[in-house]
Protein backbone atom coordinates (compact mmCIF):
# COMPACT_ATOMS: atom_id res chain seq x y z
CA UNK A 1 0.00 0.00 0.00
CA UNK A 2 1.59 3.60 -0.87
CA UNK A 3 1.90 6.02 1.82
CA UNK A 4 3.35 9.49 1.44
CA UNK A 5 5.25 12.08 3.41
CA UNK A 6 3.87 15.09 4.64
CA UNK A 7 5.41 16.94 2.42
CA UNK A 8 4.12 14.86 -0.34
CA UNK A 9 0.76 14.98 1.03
CA UNK A 10 0.95 18.81 1.15
CA UNK A 11 1.82 19.20 -2.39
CA UNK A 12 -0.72 17.04 -3.76
CA UNK A 13 -3.32 18.46 -1.77
CA UNK A 14 -2.22 22.26 -2.36
CA UNK A 15 -1.92 23.17 1.50
CA UNK A 16 1.30 23.72 3.79
CA UNK A 17 2.35 20.64 5.35
CA UNK A 18 1.36 22.11 8.86
CA UNK A 19 -2.09 21.96 7.64
CA UNK A 20 -1.48 18.25 6.92
CA UNK A 21 -0.81 17.82 10.48
CA UNK A 22 -3.63 19.52 12.18
CA UNK A 23 -5.80 17.19 9.60
CA UNK A 24 -3.98 14.23 10.89
CA UNK A 25 -3.95 15.17 14.33
CA UNK A 26 -7.79 15.98 13.76
CA UNK A 27 -8.99 12.41 12.37
CA UNK A 28 -9.14 13.31 9.31
CA UNK A 29 -5.97 11.54 7.93
CA UNK A 30 -5.13 7.98 8.95
CA UNK A 31 -1.32 8.63 9.37
CA UNK A 32 1.22 6.18 11.16
CA UNK A 33 5.08 5.88 11.45
CA UNK A 34 7.09 4.79 8.91
CA UNK A 35 10.35 2.75 8.87
CA UNK A 36 12.23 5.55 9.79
CA UNK A 37 10.35 7.16 12.53
CA UNK A 38 9.05 9.50 10.17
CA UNK A 39 5.17 10.35 10.00
CA UNK A 40 3.47 8.73 7.21
CA UNK A 41 -0.07 9.11 5.57
CA UNK A 42 -1.82 6.15 4.00
CA UNK A 43 -2.61 6.35 0.40
CA UNK A 44 -6.10 5.09 0.59
CA UNK A 45 -6.84 7.81 3.33
CA UNK A 46 -5.18 10.67 1.51
CA UNK A 47 -7.21 9.57 -1.76
CA UNK A 48 -10.53 9.10 0.16
CA UNK A 49 -9.43 12.69 1.63
CA UNK A 50 -8.69 14.62 -1.17
CA UNK A 51 -11.88 13.49 -3.00
CA UNK A 52 -14.07 14.38 -0.52
CA UNK A 53 -12.14 17.96 -0.05
CA UNK A 54 -12.33 18.60 -3.86
CA UNK A 55 -16.53 18.15 -3.68
CA UNK A 56 -17.67 21.27 -4.29
CA UNK A 57 -14.73 23.62 -4.40
CA UNK A 58 -15.23 24.42 -8.27
CA UNK A 59 -18.87 23.57 -8.51
CA UNK A 60 -19.98 23.79 -11.87
CA UNK A 61 -23.24 26.24 -12.32
CA UNK A 62 -26.74 24.44 -12.09
CA UNK A 63 -29.09 24.49 -15.21
CA UNK A 64 -27.32 22.65 -17.18
CA UNK A 65 -28.15 18.75 -17.69
CA UNK A 66 -24.65 17.23 -19.55
CA UNK A 67 -23.16 13.23 -19.90
CA UNK A 68 -20.09 14.68 -19.64
CA UNK A 69 -18.85 13.49 -15.99
CA UNK A 70 -15.81 15.97 -15.91
CA UNK A 71 -16.21 19.67 -15.58
CA UNK A 72 -13.94 21.96 -14.70
CA UNK A 73 -16.06 25.45 -13.36
CA UNK A 74 -13.53 28.21 -13.11
CA UNK A 75 -12.19 31.40 -14.60
CA UNK A 76 -10.76 32.60 -18.01
CA UNK A 77 -7.32 33.53 -18.09
CA UNK A 78 -6.31 33.74 -21.40
CA UNK A 79 -8.67 34.14 -24.81
CA UNK A 80 -6.46 34.36 -28.12
CA UNK A 81 -8.74 34.48 -31.84
CA UNK A 82 -7.79 34.69 -34.97
CA UNK A 83 -9.59 34.18 -38.18
CA UNK A 84 -11.66 31.00 -37.76
CA UNK A 85 -9.83 29.29 -34.40
CA UNK A 86 -10.02 30.46 -30.64
CA UNK A 87 -7.48 29.52 -28.10
CA UNK A 88 -8.88 29.79 -24.20
CA UNK A 89 -7.35 29.12 -21.22
CA UNK A 90 -9.21 28.49 -17.99
CA UNK A 91 -7.46 28.03 -14.77
CA UNK A 92 -10.10 25.71 -12.57
CA UNK A 93 -8.71 25.78 -8.94
CA UNK A 94 -4.73 24.18 -9.68
CA UNK A 95 -5.98 23.15 -12.92
CA UNK A 96 -5.37 25.18 -16.38
CA UNK A 97 -7.20 24.13 -19.31
CA UNK A 98 -6.58 24.59 -22.75
CA UNK A 99 -8.89 24.71 -25.81
CA UNK A 100 -9.14 25.33 -28.91
CA UNK A 101 -12.85 26.27 -30.07
CA UNK A 102 -14.22 28.71 -32.83
CA UNK A 103 -14.14 31.92 -33.24
CA UNK A 104 -18.02 32.15 -33.48
CA UNK A 105 -18.35 29.81 -30.57
CA UNK A 106 -16.04 32.37 -28.43
CA UNK A 107 -18.58 35.29 -29.87
CA UNK A 108 -21.32 33.25 -29.12
CA UNK A 109 -20.84 33.22 -25.46
CA UNK A 110 -18.97 35.76 -24.98
CA UNK A 111 -15.40 34.11 -23.50
CA UNK A 112 -12.92 37.16 -22.68
CA UNK A 113 -10.51 37.23 -19.66
CA UNK A 114 -12.60 37.18 -16.49
CA UNK A 115 -15.23 35.79 -17.35
CA UNK A 116 -16.20 32.28 -15.58
CA UNK A 117 -16.70 29.54 -17.55
CA UNK A 118 -17.02 25.57 -17.22
CA UNK A 119 -14.88 23.01 -19.43
CA UNK A 120 -16.36 20.35 -19.66
CA UNK A 121 -14.08 17.32 -20.86
CA UNK A 122 -15.28 13.75 -22.39
CA UNK A 123 -12.82 11.97 -23.99
CA UNK A 124 -11.74 8.02 -25.16
CA UNK A 125 -7.98 8.97 -25.03
CA UNK A 126 -6.97 9.99 -21.01
CA UNK A 127 -3.59 9.38 -20.45
CA UNK A 128 -2.08 8.52 -16.89
CA UNK A 129 1.30 8.37 -16.34
CA UNK A 130 2.56 6.86 -12.55
CA UNK A 131 5.98 7.37 -11.00
CA UNK A 132 8.53 4.26 -11.41
CA UNK A 133 9.82 5.21 -7.68
CA UNK A 134 6.69 5.14 -6.05
CA UNK A 135 6.29 2.07 -3.28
Amino acid sequence: MPSYSIGQAAELLAVSPETVRRWADGGHLAMDRGGSGNRMIDGVSLAGFATERAAGLHPVPGGVMTSVRNAFAGIVTAVTVDDIVAQVEIQSGPHRLVSLISRESVEELGLEVGVLATARVKSTHVHIDRPENQG
